[in-house]
């Protein structure tokens, strides 16, 4: 028989729960994070929003053992897993508001309920703002890719393009110069200046001399058009547009921050605010550039802001 939960012992005799952790994001990161918490016996409560930054991406890939799984199935085939643990309760709601310190955190629901949390891992994410070309948002996740290392392997020894200017399409060109075919480099939003055309060009790719007007899906792949030409290219690797962090509760919480847009944390997920930790695309290290994003690294993030909370929980009971 399975032992009763803290969650179940606290119902019984009417007290509100206090979750050992509250883990708000059910990507990799926050899928982990759960895992970890529950096979050690810590109650934890996992806020699934329904919103991930690789939700419209059919496959993904440059993950040993999963290449090529929808983002989907692994987020359910996990789901089933933490079934299984006793101290994981799972919701399906976005968290609002977070307040308190540490081990007393207070996490406004978007079901309109309240809970309480010794512990925090914020793993919601980033979200993608990308350049304003007609049709390209509609592509995004199936046609249209930021990552060489997750997508560029699919379009071996076909034609693609780059849109956006130097020098963010020096570096896609350089990781995907040997894995495709040609390459046509599209500006987005004005035309490139000489000596950019110049560099570019040296690296034995194309340059539109108009920018790009409009993308759309065809047999065959991208069809990309400029006032005044056209062509069709297997897909679409983008050099222009940024991110930001997909939950408000960021700011909220006035976490300190990289310039990348990223929260600073440390090897374990520490932020600078005790008791809260954050894990995935959201967070980096002061010793990277910016965010690793990949399914592989959110998920182990994942697992050592887990052990971080873990850590801090046993110095606090002993």
């Amino acid at each position: 028989m399975k032992s009763q939960t803290d969650r179940e012992r606290n119902n019984a005799i009417g007290r509100t729960t206090m979750y050992d952790a509250i883990v708000i994001g059910a990507g990799p990161a926050g899928l982990q994070a759960a895992l970890t918490l529950g096979r050690m016996h810590r109650s934890t409560l996992l806020l699934d929003s329904g919103e991930y930054r690789n939700g419209t991406v059919l496959h993904m890939h440059n993950m040993i053992g999963a290449d090529g799984t929808a983002p989907a199935q692994l987020r359910a085939t996990a789901r089933a897993e933490l079934s299984a643990y006793d101290d994981v309760e799972i919701r399906d709601a976005a968290a609002m508001s977070v307040s308190g310190d540490e081990d007393a955190f207070v996490v406004g629901i978007s079901d309109g309920s309240v809970v309480e949390g010794r512990r925090v891992i914020l793993a919601t994410g980033v979200a993608d703002d990308l350049p304003d070309v007609p049709g390209l948002q509609d592509l995004w996740g199936t046609l249209a890719f930021s990552c060489p290392f997750c997508d560029g392997h699919e379009h071996a020894g076909r034609p693609i393009a780059i849109l956006g200017a130097a020098p963010r399409a020096a570096h896609l060109i350089g990781l995907l110069g040997r894995i495709v075919g040609d390459i046509t480099v599209f500006p987005v939003g004005e035309m490139l200046a000489d000596e950019d055309i110049q560099m570019l060009e040296a690296k034995g790719v194309r340059v539109s001399t108009s920018p790009v007007a409009s993308v759309e899906k065809v047999d065959g792949g991208v069809r990309i058009r400029t006032d005044d030409d056209e062509r069709v290219v297997d897909g679409i690797f983008v050099a222009a547009g940024s991110m930001r962090q997909r939950s408000p509760l960021v700011a909220q919480l006035d976490l300190q921050m990289h310039e990348s847009g990223c929260i600073e944390i440390d090897e374990f997920g520490r932020t600078s605010i005790p008791g809260v930790f954050a894990a995935g695309d959201l967070a980096h290290r002061a010793t990277l550039p910016g965010p690793m994003a990949s399914v592989l690294l959110a998920a182990a993030a994942g697992q050592l802001a887990a052990v971080g909370i873990i850590q801090s929980l046993l110095a606090a009971e002993h």
